[in-house]
């Protein structure tokens, strides 16, 4: 939950991820009263006709498990005409109840939660929110809207919706990015929502892209063949996290295809377990790779698989299958291309299972009749190097990449490229990420924009629209980070504990440009280092043998350290590396580069609210679902 900022209303707060919005007249409001009671009555009516209706599974699409042993499934559709989500939760063991509901970072202070309890007589539906000290409290603003219950063999089914945006400073703003779920079970009957203690409950967290896009399913070719990359029943080692790597390779001599669609396959059981999946396509440098199947930061692993990086799928825990657009597909086979493949599964079992056997991975949909384009996966953001940091003890740094006019001027083709994927990419401090397109100096449009980003959960994910790119156009790629729990500097670079800001997008037609990125121009950061010395006791080491992190490492990190270097970022002349597939850069002058100029900055949205029904009563809906009992 956000810190509440501008009021919406008189006597009510609007929350700081929102834009105020405007307040009804008292005759409007009166009206919109009245016709909110209509709607509460017939919400009844439906919940009574719902006891006995069996939901169809195509009016739910998307869904995903939110605990690790299964028991709770959320499903869920989108409604953009009408700016709501519809939830689906079956809850296959019911005690006294559970919460649901969404926080910034997943957790339970600061959430909005719908909460189902019960006394063990009675049971309630109602909308809550929870205090920064994990208190619950009834929102006066009742915005979860109850749809049905309906008890099945399989267990309980819990209908309900929730607008996109409420106007309510106690709730989440659902937008497009990543969402994280929460989760908590009521294992006792509970006398009332106060009662409910939040530290005590067994719950958990899921993230998923709640806001998928809407986007017509391409027609599929007759020709199409499928190719499963799956791991060799393995057995999902008894910890709590686990990257899994295995080889695989294509026939001797396979030709060129298109790559169209891919879609996930999880074994039965596992769906919990398997948290996200990539399979990468390795070098064409080298004529063979060794045979692996095992962790992938084992000793053991071949150094030779760190060449294996060319992504050509990814798919994360709720995500549906990916389709190419029909004029183009991702290349793979024929010459110059590596017949090596490398399969990588996150697996998350929090509960520690022994034993459990995974033959999980992903099916590739390819055809050999190619498609007029070629699709490219082009890099934005900022080239890993250490002369990118982040001071410890950061609540929000933020670090931009650029792509600039001069590169897409010299590297794209005169009818530019379209842009309709793209997966962003951070280590463990990255918060939020979002690339926009300027032109002329002026942003143009949002290309992808994550705001509460997790390095935990990332996804190639299809554009709600095709962004076109031009000669001449910028692509500016800008990552916020939190460094609160770290005590020296974060260096950019390719360790977990180093930093990367990146934008993988998904194009056609493929160019030769696969790398548009930049740093900080290394003279400015040396003048940066000379000034700690000349203004600071602590005294910087300067001596050439000296790398760069170990001259960040030690910075006394005080206010006007932290500012300068802030400031630094902000104005210094950047090295744009604009380079082709071979890493080597186009022909021209990329050092000491002025920063683009940005003269009109795009607005941020303004959430459509719904008309205020007044003051309502914040009462629970009263649920018949028999007496509840311990299971």
């Amino acid at each position: 939950m956000g810190t509440p900022g501008a009021g919406c209303c008189p006597g009510r707060m609007q929350s700081s991820r929102s834009r105020p919005c405007s307040c009804p007249s008292l005759k409007l409001r009166e009206v919109a009263s009245m016709y909110f009671t209509l709607v509460a009555a017939f919400l009844v009516i439906l919940v009574v006709a719902l006891q006995g209706s069996v939901p169809r599974q195509s009016d739910f699409p998307y869904k995903v498990p939110l605990d690790p042993q299964g028991l709770l499934e959320l499903s869920w559709n989108v409604s953009y005409p009408e700016q709501a989500v519809n939830f689906q939760l079956l809850i296959k063991e019911l005690h006294f109840g559970l919460l649901f509901g969404m926080s910034d970072r997943g957790e339970f202070e600061n959430a909005d939660l719908a909460v189902l309890w019960s006394d063990g007589h009675n049971s309630y539906f109602g909308d809550a929110w929870s205090d920064a000290k994990g208190q619950l409290h009834m929102d006066s603003q009742q915005d979860y809207q109850l749809l049905g219950a309906r008890r099945a063999p399989e267990g309980l089914y819990l209908l309900f919706r929730r607008a996109f945006s409420t106007c309510d400073p106690k709730d989440y703003l659902i937008e497009d990015g990543t969402v994280h779920l929460i989760y908590g079970i009521l294992e006792k009957p509970v006398h009332s929502l106060q009662a409910i203690n939040v530290s005590a409950l067994h719950g958990g967290l899921q993230r998923v892209q709640l806001l998928k896009p809407n986007i017509s399913i391409p027609q599929l070719p007759r020709d199409m063949q499928t190719m499963e990359i799956t791991a060799p029943d393995v057995v999902i080692p008894s910890q709590e996290t686990t990257y899994w790597c295995y080889m695989a390779e294509l026939p001797e001599g396979f030709p060129k295809h298109h790559i169209i669609m891919y879609e996930p396959v999880v074994t039965a059981g596992n769906e919990a377990l398997v948290h996200h999946m990539e399979v990468f396509q390795c070098a064409a440098d080298f004529d063979s790779f060794p045979h692996y199947n095992g962790p992938c930061d084992s000793k053991m692993k071949p150094e030779r698989l760190n060449y294996c990086r060319h992504v050509l799928a990814a798919w994360a825990m709720g995500a549906q299958a990916f389709y190419y657009p029909e004029e183009a597909g991702l290349a793979f086979g024929g010459p110059g291309s590596s017949r090596y493949l490398r399969l990588e599964i996150h697996y998350h079992n929090p509960l520690v299972f022994k034993g459990r056997r995974d033959s999980s991975g992903i099916r590739l949909y390819y055809t050999a009749t190619l498609r007029p384009y070629d699709a490219g996966i082009m890099e934005l953001g900022l080239v890993y190097t250490p002369v990118m940091a982040i001071p410890p003890g950061e609540d929000s740094f933020i670090l931009t990449g650029y792509c600039t006019d001069k590169c897409t001027q010299l590297a794209l083709p005169s009818a530019g490229i379209r842009i309709f994927a793209s997966q962003l990419h951070t280590h463990l401090a990255g918060r939020k990420v979002v690339t926009v397109l300027a032109r002329h100096g002026r942003e143009r449009q949002v290309v992808n924009a994550d705001s509460h980003y997790s390095p935990h959960f990332q996804e190639i994910r299809m554009l709600k629209e095709v962004v076109a790119v031009f000669p001449g156009d910028e692509l500016i790629t800008t990552c916020t980070y939190n460094t609160e729990d770290r005590s020296r500097a974060t260096v950019g670079g390719f360790g977990i504990l180093e930093e990367m800001c990146v934008n993988y997008v998904h194009y056609y037609p493929q160019t030769q440009l696969e790398l548009c990125k930049s740093a900080v121009d290394p003279g400015y950061l040396h003048r940066y280092f000379n000034l700690v010395n000349r203004f600071n006791d602590e005294e910087v080491c300067m001596c050439p043998q000296v790398s760069v992190p170990q001259q960040f490492y030690s910075i006394p990190w005080n206010t006007f350290n932290r500012d300068v270097l802030r400031s630094l970022y902000g104005f210094a002349p950047i090295s744009v590396h604009c380079n082709k597939s071979s890493a080597v850069r186009f022909p021209g002058q990329w050092e000491k580069q002025p920063l683009p100029s940005i003269t009109e900055r795009l607005q941020e949205p303004s959430p459509r609210c719904p008309p205020s029904p007044g003051a309502q009563p914040a009462a629970p809906v009263p649920l018949h679902l028999g007496r509840l009992r311990r299971d």
